[in-house]
């Protein structure tokens, strides 16, 4: 990166020189235009790579099963068939739906996780906690601000960034947006929920709401800022519906008319389908924004139809040779989030394609067979391919 910039700087100045040389005066317009299509292009895949996986969920029978006594726990195989996929990514982001509000720890429907959770996620390459959903306030005011401080605890000893929820305004305003760097790209996230499952009357602590008004203010903070791009991260759209809502339609048009580059949806628990927005800026330049609606499940204990499959989407982000983003590419990989003593000892996550063709792998072969038919029918359903 470092030789390609010198060689566009090193062109810059040759234009210029011969056009002092040989002009009585200089058109910078131009001259920068020349140089600019002089500039060897960096639109090589993997350029930047962000990935992204749904909802990590924790119910009941994901704390028995991984309950390992005295008061130990093991998450190790849950996400061992992606952990090379998110270690892999320059930025790896998922959305955390549980709190961690200490023992007891509850399932569904008012979920408290234990905090080895939030550390094995690290363990696995996620560099990103989203925590702007519905069950963030499940265990209230106290619930949450312990939940917010194993977040903060996880950042200082490991650098994991949270974004969603806030302890006080001032929190709020330094982390809405998330501004982060990767990759040498200043990239800003925008996480907000529809709404909680409970509250306890005043804002804060707790966590960005679908407002408009206080959306707009985090664009534009976000292009104020510089940042190159803008990731919105929306809990939203209608629970187990594969297609989305005219009211996400509606909200996606808004964002990406607003200034986001890029929305990557979670919430409905299942697969949703995806699209391309087209839309310009004030200056007229036209920006096409990839959405995707709903990432599905990463991990759960569902088995109802559609629930066991999910996205892991990872996003190529292709810049020209000043840095600068000029394309935005996702890749869609179709995830199958197995229950206990069906493909592994414990709940697994594995990329359906690395067992098509495999049912001999598969300790109750009738959940190939489930795998196999949900797969199918998703695609068919989304039109997304993989």
């Amino acid at each position: 990166m470092k030789n390609r910039n010198r060689i566009g700087i090193a062109v810059f100045m040759a234009i210029l020189s011969a056009g002092i040389a040989n002009t009585e005066t200089v058109n910078d317009r131009l001259l920068l235009q020349q140089a600019m299509e002089s500039c060897p292009a960096r639109k090589t895949s993997g350029t930047l790579r962000i990935a992204f996986i749904g909802d990590v969920m924790l119910h009941q029978a994901q704390i028995t099963g991984a309950c390992r006594g005295n008061g130990d726990f093991d998450f190790s195989e849950y996400f061992a068939g992606i952990k090379d996929d998110l270690e892999g990514a320059d930025l790896a982001i998922a959305n955390m739906e549980f709190t961690m509000a200490g023992e007891p720890y509850t399932g569904y429907p008012a979920f408290s996780a234990p905090d080895e959770y939030a550390e094995y996620m690290a363990d696995c390459g996620v560099d990103v906690f989203l925590t702007a959903n519905n069950h963030i306030l499940d265990k209230g005011e106290k619930g949450l601000l312990r939940t917010l401080s194993v977040y903060r605890r996880l950042e200082r000893e490991r650098g994991i960034r949270m974004t969603g929820s806030a302890e006080n305004a001032d929190s709020a305003a330094r982390n809405y947006p998330l501004l982060l760097n990767a990759g040498g790209l200043k990239i800003a996230i925008i996480n907000f929920t529809y709404g909680t499952n409970s509250s306890f009357g005043k804002p804060w602590p707790g966590t960005n709401l679908t407002v408009r008004e206080e959306i707009r203010k985090a664009l534009e903070k976000a292009r104020d800022s510089g940042a190159g791009l803008t990731i919105a991260v929306p809990h939203w759209g209608n629970e187990y519906e594969t297609s989305h809502s005219s009211t996400q339609e509606e909200l996606a048009r808004w964002l990406a008319a607003n200034g986001a580059d890029l929305i990557v949806g979670a919430h409905p628990h299942v697969v949703q389908d995806t699209a391309l927005l087209v839309t310009s800026d004030a200056d007229g330049k036209i920006r096409e924004v990839p959405v995707i609606y709903s990432l599905g499940n990463a991990i759960s204990n569902m088995s109802a139809v559609n629930t066991q499959i999910g996205l892991l989407v990872e996003v190529d982000i292709e810049r020209d040779c000043w840095g600068g983003v000029v394309e935005i590419v996702p890749e869609y990989t179709f995830l199958w989030s197995s229950l206990p003593g069906r493909l592994g000892r414990g709940h697994c996550t594995v990329k359906v394609k690395d067992y098509l063709g495999k049912k001999e792998y598969w300790r109750q072969p009738y959940e190939y067979g489930k795998m196999v038919n949900t797969y199918r029918n998703i695609k068919a359903l989304t039109g997304i391919e993989d």
